[in-house]
């Protein structure tokens, strides 16, 4: 089940990695920014150049997603298993409406990839381990961003 907190990252992140298996059974890792939450259980991708992605999720639909927050070094992973739904079907012109909030970009989505979540987990950085606080690490890798390692 996805926590408040998790949901709280796909809405403030979006941007999101997705593993698949291709078909020679080598591992597929691909950037998504167009994450969104269906439900509880329920994640959602709108595919506009993934065709790889898309041709693994076809015949081997597991799949896990990381969502990160670099600059907290926090966020979570979650296994599933994904559907594809086209452009010009039912569940395609029901999720549609959620990915306005891309404009235009939302009208190049030739699929919605709906995940159905077995299993969340969080993620967070060793740093944590060792007494390091959100706010050090926040500025830490801000500055790291900003040029200022």
């Amino acid at each position: 089940m996805l926590t408040p907190g998790m949901k709280a990252i796909v809405e403030r992140q979006r941007l999101g990695f997705v593993a698949t298996v291709s078909a020679a059974g080598e591992p597929n890792l691909s950037p998504k920014g167009t994450f969104v939450v269906i439900d509880d259980r329920t994640l959602a991708f709108g595919e506009i150049r993934s065709p790889a992605t898309i041709a693994n999720l076809r015949e081997r639909p597991a799949l896990d997603v990381n969502m990160v927050d670099p600059l907290s070094r926090k966020g979570f992973r979650a296994s599933g298993r994904a559907t594809v739904h086209e452009r010009g079907g039912d569940a395609f012109a029901a999720h549609r409406p959620r990915f306005d909030r891309w404009g235009a970009l939302a009208d190049r989505i030739r699929a919605i990839v709906l995940i159905e979540v077995r299993a969340a987990a969080p993620l967070s950085s060793p740093a944590y381990d060792d007494g390091a606080t959100e706010a050090e690490l926040r500025a830490q890798w801000a500055g790291i961003l900003l040029g200022d390692p």
